[in-house]
Parts: C-alpha cells; structure tokens; sequence
C-alpha cells in the first residue's frame, strides 16, 4: 500500500485498473476502509465550517459598501450576484460528481464558480453526507475499467485449432 495517498498496491503480477484517489478520501472510498467514514465527516464538516466562514466574510464586505454609502442599487446588485453565482456553482459542483465536466466549459466559468465558492462548498458538503464527493462516478468508471480487464483477460479453455467441426 502506498504511504502517499492510501492505493493500495496491485496484487502480484496483476496489471488491472487502479482506482483513481479522490481528494482527502485517497482510494479509501473503493471498500470503505482506512478511516474512510471519519474523512466522510471531517470533509462535511470543513466544508460547512468553510462555507459559514465565508458567509461571515461577505457579511462584512456587505457592510462595509453600507458604510461607504454605495446606494441601494449596488448593494443589490452585489448581493444578486453572489446569490446568483452559487446557485449557478452548487449546481455545477453537484453535477460534476455525476460527470465529468467538460474543460473547455470548466475554464470558461472559472470566474462565476470564484465568485459563486460558498455554493461549490454547500454542494460538497451535501454530498460529503451520502458518500465521498464524486465516488459514485469514480466507482462506476473503475468497475467498467475492471469488467473490460476481465473480459480482455479471461483465458479461453482449450486448443481451438482440436475443435470438431459441425458437419
């Protein structure tokens, strides 16, 4: 077993698929061992702690355009766009433990999903309440990777050449 982030090592002379480590949970989530339930609450409670912090923090962003006596128009407006870019970065969280997302789309909402963090840690911490964020994914690509493997692997039985033919 690797010390770096919990893969547990092939057996020997065995060249299958390995599953891919998820952030914090490593490849614990393959049989849910190693500490992987006290990760599962240690990521949801971050994530919430994170997400709280946050709020805390435009709180006083908020007060302070209040303090600067921005108007009423830009205080809306801002607290509209931060309500809006969650929603709009939860929902592409959410789905990315689904999916994979698409890079190209990725690379160009990197600055609504910055400005939308708090909804990307809510879904994070939803989803660190089911299972580890994106496992569902990881594992059905991994168990389509280790039926290939199998099929391409399984043995026939016999010599094919000593066949009987039908006549």
């Amino acid at each position: 077993m690797s010390d770096e982030n919990g893969t547990p090592a092939p057996p020997a002379g065995s060249t299958g698929p390995r599953p891919e480590p998820i952030r914090f949970f490593g490849t614990t989530w393959v049989d849910h061992d190693n500490g992987y339930t006290p990760r599962r609450i240690g990521a949801a409670a971050g994530s919430l702690a994170a997400a709280i912090a946050s709020c805390l923090v435009l709180r006083f962003a908020y007060e302070g355009l209040q303090i600067a006596d921005t108007g009423a128009f830009v205080n809306i407006l801002v607290v509209a766009m931060f309500a809006i870019c969650s929603a709009l970065a939860f929902r592409n969280t959410w789905d990315s433990f689904a999916k994979r997302p698409d890079p190209d789309r990725q690379a160009s909402l990197r600055g609504l999903l910055a400005i939308g963090f708090v909804g990307s840690l809510l879904a994070y911490f939803f989803r660190s309440l089911t299972e580890a964020p994106g496992e569902k994914l990881h594992r059905e690509e991994y168990e389509t990777a280790a039926q290939q493997y199998e099929k391409r692997t399984t043995r026939r039985t016999g010599n094919p050449s000593k066949k009987r033919r039908r006549s």
